[in-house]
């Protein structure tokens, strides 16, 4: 496994003036009492959430991780094939909050795919298990990449770049879906 680090010219925040890169998985939480924006991506970007079923999953498992695991959800925007969210944890377990956040989102929705009446439901199933076969820690179907590519939001201006971007996006979306004032 290769790892490297570098200093970042804009962080400035003295207790982490490193950020970590992992190249065998992507960015990493080295700081686990801290805010980070992360992205959780569906295998070959298949566009899951176009359905209000799969995104309802995704929202009942922050509920669940924020009531009883202590996750602190500061913004999230849900995509069609993959969400963005900043998000930190009250314990310091915030890489196993999203580990079980995203072990039983996967599972839920991998079982409601097999609904009758979810019409793209073959298609999907061997995209998820194609994914599968070629990691080794996969069970016969992998829903989500394993790179979260976690960035620690340790300075304003990396964390205002940010968050515009998710307002944006879900204003955007609110616009488009025709749901603006209701």
């Amino acid at each position: 496994m290769f790892t490297y680090t570098y200093v970042s010219e804009t962080n400035n925040h003295p207790s982490c003036p490193y950020i970590y890169r992992d190249m065998t998985t992507g960015y990493k939480i080295v700081a686990p009492d801290r805010a980070y924006f992360l992205t959780f991506t569906v295998v070959d970007w298949v566009d899951i959430f176009t359905r209000k079923i799969y995104r309802d999953i995704v929202l009942d498992s922050f509920r669940y991780c924020r009531t009883f695991k202590g996750l602190k959800i500061w913004a999230y925007v849900i995509m069609s094939n993959h969400v963005h969210c900043i998000l930190s944890a009250q314990k310091e377990n915030l890489s196993d909050i999203i580990r079980d956040f995203k072990r039983h989102t996967a599972s839920t929705i991998l079982k409601t795919i097999q609904s009758p009446r979810e019409s793209r439901r073959d298609w999907m199933m061997k995209r998820f298990e194609f994914a599968a076969m070629s990691n080794v820690r996969n069970s016969p179907h992998q829903f989500w990449l394993h790179d979260n590519h976690a960035e620690e939001l340790v300075t304003l201006p990396f964390t205002a770049q940010k968050l515009p971007s998710l307002v944006e996006v879900l204003t955007l979306d609110i616009v488009l879906s025709g749901k603006e004032g209701r």
